[in-house]
């Protein structure tokens, strides 16, 4: 068996998003980014999955969970 741990990262519902850009604010490493003025995006190799983002969605678009 391996004791891979999975990290769960930022998921954004860009359907709903209203690229606010509250998330891109609290993002201590710059991950998020607003896509053409429409929605968030997240690049998930800058991800740590620490949760500010998603705390602070004023619209509660962002949820952390594992991402393939």
């Amino acid at each position: 068996m391996s004791s891979v741990k999975i990290r769960k990262k930022a998921i954004v519902n860009q359907k709903e998003c209203v690229a606010c850009g509250c998330c891109v604010k609290v993002c201590p490493l710059g991950a998020i980014s607003i896509f053409k003025g429409v929605f968030a995006t997240v690049a998930y190799s800058k991800c740590i999955g620490c949760g500010k983002c998603a705390s602070v969605c004023p619209a509660s678009v962002i949820e952390m969970g594992e991402v393939i």
